[in-house]
């Protein structure tokens, strides 16, 4: 199983390296599949929006839900994030790699991307994961302590994706 996940202490900058490196993989022919989750720090945060890319070429999908003003909530819509992971099922056939911009409370109860994530691992594709602080210690009992960390860095995680997907016979 070669998965690896990163996690930064630093706001979206898991989300940044994860976009970043898909991107930059697609552009040089590597096959992926999964979510990135993209970062435009032009504009202000919208802890209440959550935009999702679906891998390789989208949509762009919205998975949250509008609680109003004021709620405190969970904004994720889970029927929307379920119906993503339907789509990147259907495209991890094709794929070299699969790239899951987070490993949250949805994956944590066995629900989200986590059917993705043990298909492309049974399968013997690379995994890579963002996982925020919070739900580190989930995803390594979810991953029996085999997942291993990279540094929230553009080069390294691209350098192990590119190492990773060449190793992998089709």
């Amino acid at each position: 199983m070669e998965i690896r996940y990163v996690c930064s202490e630093a706001d979206r900058r898991t989300d940044e390296v994860l976009s970043a490196v898909a991107a930059q993989a697609i552009a040089e022919g590597i096959v992926l599949a999964g979510t990135v989750q993209p970062v435009d720090r032009s504009q202000p945060g919208e802890k209440c929006r959550i935009v999702i890319r679906l891998l390789p070429e989208g949509p762009i999908c919205d998975v949250s839900m509008d609680l109003g003003p004021g709620a405190t909530g969970c904004r994720l819509d889970a029927g929307a994030l379920e119906q993503a992971m339907v789509t990147v099922q259907e495209r991890l056939p094709g794929a070299q790699a699969l790239i899951v911009n987070k490993f949250g409370k949805q994956e944590a109860a066995g629900r989200g991307l986590v059917a993705a994530i043990g298909q492309a691992c049974g399968d013997g594709r690379p995994v890579l994961v963002g996982v925020a602080p919070e739900w580190r210690e989930a995803f390594l009992a979810f991953t029996d302590g085999k997942a291993l960390p990279l540094p929230a860095e553009e080069a390294p995680v691209l350098d192990w994706l590119r190492t990773a997907c060449a190793a992998v016979v089709t």
